[in-house]
């Protein structure tokens, strides 16, 4: 019953924006950790960035520092990813995850994720 639905992805110019969303249902939303990671071809699964279920919180890797923020909104149930300034380099299938514990700092690493979404695209051209 638990699901994560993301929306949002496309193939946008460098330099462009693109707001990512996820859709959770089926679990206690409120109190999660939840997580956004990309995956590019021949590459690991790397998390971009995390936010506390009260979004007290957020860890951002160093590659998009300053040009990404996550964002959620309870009320809702759903997960944001506002990506500003795409780079090439931004090309992978961005995942939205979810770790059933409420943190006050939000881990990075794929493995403490229980839940996955389906992914959504983002491909930058130059």
């Amino acid at each position: 019953q638990v699901q994560l639905v993301e929306s949002g992805g496309d193939s946008v110019q460098a330099g462009r924006s693109l707001r990512l969303s996820c859709a959770a249902s089926g679990f206690t939303y409120s109190v999660s950790c939840m997580a956004w990671f990309r995956q590019a071809p021949g590459k690991e699964r790397e998390g971009v960035a995390t936010i506390s279920a009260d979004s007290g919180r957020t860890y951002y890797a160093d590659s998009v520092k300053g040009r990404f923020t996550i964002s959620r909104d309870n009320a809702k149930n759903t997960l944001y990813l506002q990506m500003n300034s795409l780079k090439p380099e931004d090309t992978a299938m961005y995942y939205c995850a979810a770790y059933l514990v409420s943190a006050w700092s939000c881990p990075s690493n794929r493995w403490y994720y229980n839940y996955w979404g389906q992914g959504t695209q983002v491909t930058v051209s130059s």
